[in-house]
């Protein structure tokens, strides 16, 4: 769960006590990347604090993480004291070889000695033939030696081995398959890597803040087979008894949670689900719902915003689904009442007045609020019985009341 602003952590915190004392086995897992901390001006330990300072004044005694997200070589550094839960990014490395021959041919050797894998529960056999280990090292195998590399680094920093490791696959354009995540796996135990989870590309599109666009029967059998292979690498591979299926994307994924939830129950599996960014629009509702000079405050963010589309939405590209058209003139932005800025970007697509377009738009538009921080963190002080109640029902009736079974494990360390 991700909490750019710093200020919501005890209402995030309240949603998985209230979540275990349902019942439900959840651990929560305070999130903020390099890109997150450079464009809101704060620094990598800050999140350690405040995730620190909510379960003390909680009184909370479950597991608990703090997450370096999407870290790479390059900015592990400043997070390897604060974090105990480390999202390797190994996107750049993706789709080419391993840079030394000598890694590649190992991984091509390791793969092709697992010949015909019969997966329990799947009617097809995975066969690693020559050809096969020659494409997932080709794909795969500068990913696998960027983790490789990036883990060594954290664990020469940190031998005692108290961190959770997750692998990003995700941010790709091809969904991988059965074939593809357990070659993976097996890879990432070759290089003896205690991966806790393993974040996989599903076909479908997951866009920033809204729902899952795709095909629910299509993205059913993936996630069931994924499950499947997950289990079956636990066992072969001797992979950690935590080992999860990671659903990365901040996205809202609304109709994926009956599907995940049900398969996750029926095969008594973890689950290590992404609620990221979410927090940031329940901020925005709150505002706008509080009337006044926070209603003003929004309207304003969102006028700047529409003056600077293009550099707020290019880095998010591959993740966004605007509609130019549907988003609101400035005419009208500053004529908004509260009930219409709720119904437009509140998360109930039956709402009449629901705007996709504005929600995702309003998504990416966090770091404006940043540069005016001498006027957003006022607001969100002064509003923070209304913020952190949206900010609670969000993530405990809206995800993890509907994507969590009951007394099954989401993270363990």
């Amino acid at each position: 769960m991700g909490d750019r602003f710093g200020h919501q952590g005890k209402a995030q915190l309240q949603a998985v006590l209230d979540a275990r004392e349902a019942g439900l086995d959840v651990a929560p897992v305070w999130n903020k990347s390099h890109r997150e901390h450079t464009l809101i001006g704060t620094q990598p330990p800050s999140l350690r604090e405040e995730a620190d300072a909510a379960v003390e004044s909680l009184g909370y005694a479950g597991p608990y993480f703090v997450d370096a997200d999407h870290i790479t070589m390059k900015t592990v550094d400043g997070f390897i004291k604060c974090s105990d839960f480390f999202t390797l990014d190994v996107a750049d490395s993706l789709g080419r070889e391993p840079s030394c021959p000598e890694t590649a041919a190992g991984y091509r050797s390791a793969l092709k000695e697992m010949g015909e894998v019969a997966v329990h529960g799947m009617d097809a056999v995975l066969v690693f033939d020559g050809g096969t280990a020659e494409r997932l090292v080709g794909t795969y195998g500068g990913a696998v030696e960027a983790a490789r590399d990036l883990y060594q680094k954290i664990r020469a920093a940190r031998p005692d081995g108290d961190f959770a490791i997750e692998v990003s696959m995700d941010e790709t354009d091809n969904p991988q398959g059965p074939i593809e995540l357990l070659g993976i796996l097996r890879l990432l135990a070759l290089e003896e890597i205690p991966v806790q989870t393993i974040a996989p590309k599903f076909t479908g599109r997951f866009n920033k803040g809204v729902d899952y666009v795709g095909n629910l029967k299509q993205f059913r059998t993936e996630f069931e087979a994924d499950l499947l292979v997950v289990r079956h690498a636990i066992r072969a591979f001797n992979l950690p008894e935590g080992l999860k299926l990671s659903v990365h994307s901040g996205s809202d994924k609304f109709s994926l949670y009956p599907v995940i939830k049900e398969l996750v129950f029926r095969h008594e599996a973890g689950l290590h689900i992404k609620t990221a960014g979410t927090t940031w629009l329940e901020e925005v509702i709150g505002l706008a719902e509080s009337g006044g000079e926070g209603l003003e405050f929004i309207k304003q963010i969102y006028i700047e915003a529409l003056s600077k589309f293009d550099e707020l939405t290019a880095p998010y590209a591959t993740v966004l689904d605007i509609d130019r058209n549907a988003l609101p003139s400035v005419d009208e932005a500053r004529e908004w009442s509260s009930k219409q800025v709720i119904g437009m970007v509140e998360h109930e697509p039956s709402h009449p007045h629901f705007n996709s377009s504005l929600r995702q738009f309003f998504h990416v538009a966090f770091k404006l609020a940043a540069k005016a921080g001498n006027r957003f963190y006022p607001l969100l002080e002064e509003n923070a019985d209304i913020i952190n109640r949206r900010v609670h029902n969000n993530l405990y009736w809206k995800h993890i009341l509907k994507v969590i079974p009951e007394r099954t494990p989401v993270l363990a360390k």
